[in-house]
């Protein structure tokens, strides 16, 4: 009998993959934070994920995926981010609002319109909060040259490559301060408040470290004198 796949499983073995790329370490906690459900709602979600092959369960309670989950996966992060991208790119949807939209748009597209939308728009391309489809860790950011904006030296300027989308005020914040996929910016000092000062377009302001630690830049050169 064929394995029936529901929503709920898709938006866990999704939510699994997408801990991954944030580094977290993906065990019961971290889905009943990421998704804001009970833990008991997660301890069953898993039990029926493991009977059916699509996860694995460590020792520790560390979960990940099987070859057929990752699959499962990956067709979901691949369509949520088509989905971002036909929100902006064909209908000018914010950028700060497409994730939302996406996430439930993303159980409902057939695969000839995924086919469709990846003949429109090409594939290769990042989402508008310029994130790579499907796993990218801290650890291949770095390997690419980026850091958190956290990390920046002073006096260094930058470039934002991406920032943490599933975060609707997070982005609303963000996007109100400027910084987004494309802004160039520069740090200007670490504060004893645990703050940073950063300056974009000449205007100076504050940003805490939490919030800075999930943007990532990428340096440019150092301006001559």
């Amino acid at each position: 009998m064929a394995l029936k796949i529901t929503i709920s499983k898709e938006n866990y073995l999704k939510t699994i993959a997408e801990a991954e790329s944030e580094g977290e370490p993906v065990i019961a906690a971290t889905l009943a934070r990421w998704l804001n459900v009970s833990a008991p709602a997660v301890t069953m979600a898993i039990k029926r994920l493991k009977r059916d092959g699509l996860i694995r369960v460590g020792r520790a309670g560390q979960l990940s995926l099987t070859a057929s989950g990752r699959e499962i996966a990956n067709r979901l992060l691949n369509r949520h981010h088509l989905i971002e991208r036909m929100l902006t790119e064909i209908f000018g949807m914010e950028w700060y609002k497409v994730h939302d939209e996406a996430e439930q748009l993303e159980h409902a597209v057939s695969e000839e319109f995924e086919r469709r939308l990846a003949e429109r728009l090409g594939t290769g391309e990042a989402c508008p909060h310029g994130n790579r489809v499907q796993r990218d860790t801290p650890q291949d950011r770095r390997n690419r040259g980026l850091l958190p904006l956290d990390e920046v030296p002073s006096g260094a300027d930058a470039t934002v490559v991406s920032v943490f989308e599933r975060d609707r005020r997070l982005l609303e914040y963000l996007h109100g301060l400027g910084i987004h996929p494309g802004a160039a910016m520069r740090m200007v000092a670490f504060n004893y408040d645990d703050t940073l000062t950063l300056r974009i377009q000449e205007k100076p302001f504050q940003l805490g470290r939490g919030v800075a630690a999930k943007v990532w830049v990428e340096l440019r050169p150092a301006r001559r004198p």
